[in-house]
């Protein structure tokens, strides 16, 4: 008996260590997405005094994320800026219509449910078997524009992250000849709207973990689910590979996209070529040619290593 109790108490104290682990981690895993979504807005000027901001909001893990850290940040930020999530069903088959009303209502944070049926639209248009996304796009974004116009939103915010970032990138180069990512600010097409991605910063494996421990009741995407061959799917699946295979370089390909060398390009349109002379003046910026370059482990890179912490790149801590 006496051996029986203290089993039972020695697997109760495993069992309590192993929650305050597991409670530690959690909370240096929400420090590191809060300062890294802090950093993003401070940087590029995301979101100011008096802004309305329009959280679109998917049902996936990303924007369950963004809205999280947002309404945290909210309360101890020294702006006032109020938060209004917006989800659009596009009445895919079998989307479940109560989940996110259920869950802005228990979170008490004010929403609207938009309905327009664009799955009916993109299925009728595009033939079977071929990439549906383009469209989709299309249709959701002047729709969430028209939102954003009827809400008095002054910002509109995205869940993209640090590897929807990248994988954009090599997406441009690999198959549209363009040296383009996609950036934490810019203004919208129809030059009316401001859109931010307050998750620029985060890396993807953080925020999955963050959605698990929180228990958001994650909504899948049927219509873009069911295309395994996307193109970003396979740029997707070479950068997670990468990641496991070299640790540090996606660290170091998003910090290569915040320390741009025109002079080291070939783009005339954003380097004066033409009217380059060689003055006598030295610049730092000039050819090194006749130098060895050298390369640090990209494991031991920091974001921040060849910019101040102010010029708009965001890094761990």
């Amino acid at each position: 008996m006496t051996d029986t109790l203290i089993s039972a108490d020695a697997e109760q104290a495993r069992q309590t260590e192993a929650d305050k682990k597991q409670q530690y981690n959690f909370n240096k895993l929400a420090k590191r997405l809060r300062h890294n979504v802090g950093d993003a807005i401070n940087h590029f000027n995301m979101i100011e005094e008096g802004d309305r901001v329009m959280v679109c909001l998917s049902g996936g893990k990303d924007s369950y994320t963004m809205l999280d850290i947002l309404l945290s940040l909210q309360k101890s930020a020294p702006i006032n800026f109020s938060i209004v999530a917006v989800n659009l069903d596009q009445k895919q088959p079998g989307f479940p219509e109560h989940v996110l009303p259920e869950y802005l209502s228990k979170i008490g944070v004010e929403y609207r449910i938009v309905e327009e049926d664009t799955y009916s639209i993109v299925t009728r248009v595009i033939e079977p078997g071929k990439t549906t996304c383009s469209l989709c796009s299309r249709l959701r974004r002047g729709i969430l524009y028209r939102v954003a116009d009827e809400l008095g939103a002054t910002k509109i915010a995205l869940g993209h992250h640090r590897d929807d970032i990248l994988a954009t990138l090599f997406l441009n180069m690999f198959y549209g000849g363009k040296l383009k990512g996609m950036p934490p600010k810019l203004v919208s097409d129809d030059g009316k709207h401001m859109v931010i991605r307050p998750l620029a910063y985060c890396k993807e494996k953080d925020i999955e973990k963050y959605a698990i421990a929180k228990e958001f009741p994650i909504i899948p995407c049927n219509l873009c689910g069911s295309q395994p061959n996307l193109q970003r799917q396979v740029v997707g699946d070479m950068l997670r590979d990468w990641d496991k295979r070299f640790p540090g370089r996606l660290e170091t390909m998003f910090s290569a996209t915040c320390n741009v060398v025109p002079s080291h390009l070939n783009d005339p349109k954003i380097y004066d070529f033409v009217g380059a002379k060689a003055d006598g003046t030295p610049r730092e910026d000039g050819d090194k040619a006749f130098d060895k370059e050298e390369f640090k482990d990209p494991s031991r890179i920091s974001i921040f290593a060849t910019k101040p912490l102010d010029s708009g790149c965001g890094g761990d801590e």
